[in-house]
């Protein structure tokens, strides 16, 4: 055998394995996992390795194939700000905290973030940009209505959708809010699909006007309504991967923005392709625990399998 026969084989040879590892790569769905975990004083936990987690999906146990801490990816980050009427008194400090994390986490070159707010309307003042300027700009047109109405699931939706489903990398929302959707058509349930079929951590903070003590009745009501609000944020919260915050005396926006600041650049990236085929469109519920059962881990409920 001539040396040029011997080269044509072993380059057909290659070419034909290629078409074959390119073949199962493509019909191999690969399930990405983003997690962030908290000692039980709720500190990030930063040294874990791919043997300290247990993955589950529909209650089966799962290989972890994948494992990455992961801080360099490319970050996509939604400010969507509550300019409802009940937001009055807040909106000053929440725009002012908002500039200074996005400042502080946002890396030139690599990530971008946008402004949307949502009363009777849903709308982004300002599309993905890495430009402070731009985005200073958008958080000072921040304006409240006279009319009234909260359309807080309608605004995951629609930036989910328009905004999130074309974007690679790491992925996530910050809502600022108190929570109370008012004559919104979109249901929570939807928002939080929307969130998780674009892979969309969801980390909202819980701001609001004190009730006034001069009028019970109202105040009664009005206790209620933020009630039902703090349960539906800590759903969307959970059920996405991130984490429910609540403005106080002791815990500051600007605190809670350093701490999702912090979570942001510590996360666990955990692959594995599941058991199960992937291409029935149904919901996937994934479960994933440390052995260390002080820990909490904070990651998505599920997926839909595409």
């Amino acid at each position: 055998m001539t040396i040029a026969r011997r080269h044509l084989i072993l380059a057909l040879a290659a070419s034909a394995w290629g078409q074959e590892s390119a073949t199962f790569s493509t019909n191999v769905k690969v399930v990405s996992v983003l997690a962030t975990v908290h000692d039980k004083d709720g500190n990030i936990v930063k040294d874990l390795t791919q043997d300290d987690f247990v993955l589950q999906e529909d209650g089966a146990p799962q290989t972890i194939r994948y494992f990455s801490r992961e801080s360099d990816l490319a970050l996509t980050v939604g400010v969507l700000v509550d300019t409802s009427r009940s937001q009055t008194g807040v909106l000053g400090a929440e725009r002012r905290a908002s500039y200074t994390f996005l400042d502080q986490v946002l890396r030139e070159g690599q990530d971008r973030a946008f402004i949307g707010h949502f009363d009777v309307k849903v709308e982004t003042l300002q599309g993905l940009t890495s430009s402070r300027k731009d985005l200073a700009s958008a958080l000072d047109r921040l304006r409240v209505p006279d009319e009234i109405a909260t359309l807080l699931y309608s605004s995951v939706r629609e930036s989910s959708e328009g905004v999130m489903r074309k974007q690679p990398g790491r992925k996530a929302f910050i809502l600022l809010t108190d929570g109370i959707a008012y004559r919104d058509p979109t249901s929570i349930g939807t928002a939080i699909e929307f969130a998780q079929r674009t892979d969309t951590i969801v980390f909202s903070i819980r701001y609001s006007d004190p009730i006034r003590p001069y009028r019970p009745i109202r105040g009664a009501l009005m206790a209620g309504l933020k009630e039902h609000g703090k349960q539906g944020l800590e759903r969307m919260a959970r059920e996405t991967g991130g984490v429910s915050y609540e403005v106080s005396k002791s815990q500051t926006i600007e605190r809670i923005y350093s701490q999702i600041e912090d979570s942001l650049r510590n996360q666990y990236n955990i692959g594995y392709t599941p058991q199960k085929p992937v291409t029935d469109g149904k919901y996937r519920k994934i479960k994933l625990t440390t052995k260390d059962r002080t820990l909490t881990v904070n990651t998505r409920d599920g997926y839909y399998a595409n």
